[in-house]
Order: C-alpha cells, then structure tokens, then sequence
C-alpha cells in the first residue's frame, strides 16, 4: 500500500489527524527523547513559569503532522523533508490537538508543499509551517 503519488494530489487537498493528550504520552516522550524540561514533567517547577503548570513538548503536536504525512497525505512511502514549525500556544495535559495538513503547491522534481498546522480543542492554533516532501513513486507492477 503507497500513498498518494505526486499525480494523485491536487491542490487544496486535505488530511487530519486528532489526539488527545495525556501525563503518559508527555513522560514517554520525555523518556524517548531525553527532554526532561521541567517544563514538561515537574509540576512544582511549572507553576512558577509563564504557564502556570506543565506543558507538553511542542514536538509532540509536531509528531502529529508527521503522522498525518506518513500515513494520510501523501500517505505511506513519502519522504519528510523539511519542515518549518511556529509554536504560537502551549498544549497542556488533557488537550486534544488536531493536525491539519494542506497541499499547497506542486514543484519541480515531483515535490509537494504543504501548509501545516495544529489547532487544539478550542480552535486556538499552537503551532503551525510549512513541510516539503516528496510523495511516493508509483509501485513498479513488475515486483
């Protein structure tokens, strides 16, 4: 099974991909990645900054636009490129994020750019860019 090919896509296309968050998902990601920003997993830390409690890592709203793009649009067999990301709102424990991922032009060498972005359960954007990616090729009927 292959995504979208390059001829396959059209502009304005569009997949989403919606997660809820919970205290596990921002541990494991801590454990996975080696982030152990007090930020993300101290609470006593937390309630000093900014935020006034523990925020997830932003990459893990991030996280979901790779899976949109891994597994939707263009789907699976693409190739992640580039990406551009612009936090603009924390995302706490119990928020659902929503990715959103757009074709917004078709470029030379059968690359695609997409718009990208994750809105939370209030419809407040926390993050958003661009990728470019190159989708997958046509699956060889001889194989």
């Amino acid at each position: 099974m292959i995504g979208k090919t390059y001829d396959q896509l059209a502009l304005g296309d569009v997949a989403e991909f919606s997660k809820t968050f919970s205290e596990a998902d921002i541990y494991l990601y801590a454990g996975i990645s080696g982030d152990f920003n007090p930020a993300h997993i101290n609470e006593v830390f937390a309630s000093q900054t900014f935020f006034k409690t523990r925020i997830a890592h932003g990459m893990l709203s991030a996280g979901l636009i790779s899976a949109v793009i891994g597994t939707q649009l263009p789907g699976p067999g693409t190739i992640y490129m580039q990406q551009t990301l612009s936090f603009l709102a924390p995302v706490y424990v119990g928020d659902t994020i929503r990715a959103r991922v757009e074709v917004i032009e078709k470029m030379e060498k059968k690359r695609v750019r997409l718009k990208t972005s994750c809105v939370n359960q209030d419809d407040v954007v926390v993050l958003n860019g661009e990728a470019l990616v190159s989708p997958p090729r046509p699956l060889d009927p001889k194989k």
